[in-house]
This record gives structure tokens, C-alpha cells and sequence, in this order.
């Protein structure tokens, strides 16, 4: 580890010098003029990011509560009705094994290849997107998150398609952390009279919030560095724009994108080793955050066994 982030840093050196700070704030990405700046890059890493776990980490704690409670009641019911779906009676009586088999079905979602996430967006998630994502423009276009024309790569598009990539990591850390809540604490929430659901929103989520707010930190690092399936849907465009339907780019795209082009240059080189090496400032100190959240949530939960 020390190694890569020496020479990344070596690397980096002719531009860190070159550019300084600047490069950080600057939004022009130009070889042919030799002006970097990768502040586009910077935001449309984090923004990104960010979108993705709003949407993802929504439906991850809901898969775990699922996996670790095998129920979910009028949390599943709300959610289903909101797109028409009324047969929200059968779930809490679906049987044993499908606890398991949605459990391999989330954790599969981990072993699909980057590229093929990104085909899918681009034949899939586009079209089906197109027409709500117009809605919006042409009704709230007022609004700043709505107030560019959906266009097909752009940040909704990777954002969406980056939550269902980590969502097995938001999944499978906060089951861990809802398992982990000692059996003592449920028994006396029934004992007050609580139902199953008041027990699983005012008990058990509520105590394993640590473990799973780690996860979701973890996750978080996780989508910062997503490179293949982001270059093909975020458009690509060195843009600061708090619009979901704007084109943007990210540091992970942006390296994907020109490495080819660097070639022997010393200073294209080492332009994109200082921009790599933000994009590693930046998901080192995320994942150590994250790390750290969770062994002290897990050693948390250990001492009230």
C-alpha cells in the first residue's frame, strides 16, 4: 500500500508542482491548451456517489430487514402501493427458503462485471427513465434538481445504476449489524406489547443504526471509485450542475477516458496520477471512516450480549 501510494505520489510530483491548488479548483480539462482542473470531476464524483446511496441505501436496509427478520409488513406494503401493488398480504408469510434465495439473488448482483451494469444502463435504464425524467423537467422544471432536459447520460442514469451495484454492500453489512442485536432486547419490546414492526423500527433498527450507517459509509467508498459503468453513463462532461438530469463526470471516468492519450508525456502522466491520487485521498479516507464506525458499532452490540 505504501508502495503504490509512493509512487502514484512520485508520479505526481511534476504536476503537484506545475498546478498546485488550483488544479483542484480549476473546471477545464484541456491537453491542447495544457489546463487542468478537475474540480467537475471532483463534484461529480461525490454528488454521484451520494445520489446513489440515497436511492440504494433506501432499499438495502429494506432487503436487510428482510433477511435478518424475515418480515417487512407495512414497510413493503407503503412501498408497493406507491407503484400500484396490492398483494402486500403475502409478504411476512413467504416461505424459509426465500430468505435464502433473495439473499444469493443480492449478493449475485456483486459478481456482474462493471461493463455489462453499463450496457444495461444504456439499453435499459435510459428509455425506461426518459419519459418520468421529462415529467419532471416540464413540470418542476422550476425546481434546480429538475431544471435541465433529460438527455440519457447524465447523473441520474449512472446514479441509478451505481445504487443497484452497491446495494449488496449496504445489504450485507446491515444484516450483519441487524443480526448482531442481542435476542434479550426484542423479547422485552414483545413483552411491552410491541408488535413485530413497532419492535423492528423502535428496537431493532434503532440499535444496530451504528452497523448500518457504517455499511453505508463503506458503500459510499465503494461507489467513489466505480470507473467502467460511470464512463459509459455519466455523460462525460466537465459540468458543475446540482441538476440529476445534467451530464457530468467523475475522477474514476475521467482517468478511464485519457489514459490512452497520456502516453509518454511527463506531465500528462502526471496530471492523472495527481487526479488519481485525489480520487485515493479521498476513498482511503471514506473506507477508513467507515471501518472504524463499524468495529465500533460491532464491538458496541458485543458488550450488550
Amino acid at each position: 500500500m505504501a508502495y503504490i501510494v509512493f509512487e502514484i505520489s512520485w508520479k505526481a510530483s511534476p504536476a503537484v508542482q506545475e498546478y498546485g491548488t488550483d488544479f483542484l479548483t480549476g473546471r477545464t480539462w484541456d491537453p491542447n491548451t495544457s489546463e487542468y482542473g478537475i474540480l467537475p470531476e471532483i463534484w461529480g464524483t461525490l454528488y454521484s456517489s451520494l445520489l446513489a446511496l440515497f436511492i440504494g441505501s433506501f432499499f438495502g436496509i429494506a432487503v436487510a430487514v428482510f433477511l435478518s427478520e424475515g418480515y417487512l409488513g407495512n414497510f413493503v406494503f407503503q412501498i408497493l402501493r406507491l407503484f400500484g401493488i396490492q398483494f402486500h398480504r403475502f409478504w411476512g408469510k413467504l416461505p424459509t427458503w426465500s430468505e435464502g434465495a433473495l439473499k444469493n439473488l443480492v449478493e449475485l448482483l456483486a459478481a456482474i462485471p462493471s461493463v455489462v451494469y453499463g450496457l444495461w444502463g444504456i439499453f435499459v435504464v435510459m428509455p425506461m427513465l426518459r419519459e418520468p425524467c421529462n415529467w419532471l423537467h416540464e413540470n418542476m422544471g422550476w425546481f434546480p434538481l429538475f431544471s435541465t432536459r433529460y438527455q440519457g447520460p447524465g447523473m441520474i442514469t449512472a446514479s441509478f445504476v451505481l445504487a443497484i451495484m452497491i446495494l449488496p454492500t449496504i445489504s450485507a453489512i446491515s444484516r450483519d449489524a441487524l443480526v448482531a442485536v442481542p435476542p434479550k432486547l426484542r423479547e422485552a419490546s414483545y413483552g411491552l406489547g410491541a408488535t413485530r414492526w413497532e419492535t423492528i423500527l423502535s428496537v431493532v433498527l434503532p440499535t444496530a443504526s451504528g452497523g448500518i450507517f457504517g455499511g453505508i459509509v463503506l458503500a459510499f467508498g465503494r461507489a467513489l471509485g466505480e470507473t467502467m459503468a460511470l464512463a459509459m453513463l455519466v455523460g462525460n462532461m466537465n459540468t458543475v450542475d446540482v441538476s440529476i438530469f445534467s451530464p457530468a463526470n467523475t475522477l474514476a471516468a475521467l482517468l478511464a477516458n485519457n489514459f490512452s492519450e497520456a502516453g509518454s508525456d511527463e506531465m500528462k502522466v502526471g496530471v492523472l496520477m495527481y487526479a488519481g491520487m485525489v480520487l485515493m485521498a479521498i476513498t482511503l479516507v471514506v473506507n477508513i471512516l467507515g471501518a472504524l464506525i463499524l468495529q465500533r458499532a460491532t464491538s458496541g452490540l458485543k458488550g450488550m450480549r
